[in-house]
């Protein structure tokens, strides 16, 4: 059984992030979508919904299920015996942080591999920033979001929330 990782924070999921999950899962057999939790980094919503969000985007991909994670992701893949680290890619400036952390993994853990998936053209621009940003200021995000949580999200981040 070949068992991959999609690392990210997901702040919130976007249909950006699913092409690379359903993508991934067409690939591999079993695909743990696992979200970080890193102090440093503010978010929007707690892991919790993230997760939440993420199963629910994703109940109808038979091979994906949903974690979350605190510490090093060699660490995470050696626990979960999964081999393969599965990152999508949007422009030249995400290639190079995503190398350089590829690079450190498989220094880490020479069992890690990592795939890089070139994001559909369609999402190429789309990040939880942007759609955060639009959505904050009550812009239309339903191409930009799965519509199963299109309004929790938009609830959320509308301004004076």
């Amino acid at each position: 059984m070949t068992r991959a990782v999609v690392p990210g924070s997901f702040d919130p999921v976007t249909k950006g992030h699913l092409d690379i999950i359903e993508r991934a899962a067409r690939i591999f057999d079993e695909i743990i979508v696992v979200v970080l939790q890193n102090p440093a980094k503010h978010t929007t919503f707690t892991v919790e919904e993230r997760m939440d969000f993420i199963r629910r985007s994703t109940k109808n991909i038979r091979n994906v299920s949903v974690d979350s994670f605190d510490g090093l992701l060699v660490d995470y893949m050696r626990r979960k015996e999964a081999g393969v680290v599965v990152k999508g890619l949007r422009a030249v400036s995400d290639f190079e942080y995503e190398y350089q952390m590829a690079l450190t993994n498989h220094k880490l853990n020479p069992d890690v591999e990592t795939l890089f998936l070139n994001t559909s053209q369609e999402y190429m621009f789309l990040s939880s920033s942007i759609v955060k940003q639009i959505a904050s200021f009550d812009g239309d995000v339903s191409d930009f979001l799965p519509e199963q949580i299109r309004d929790d999200v938009q609830k959320r981040l509308r301004k004076g929330n």
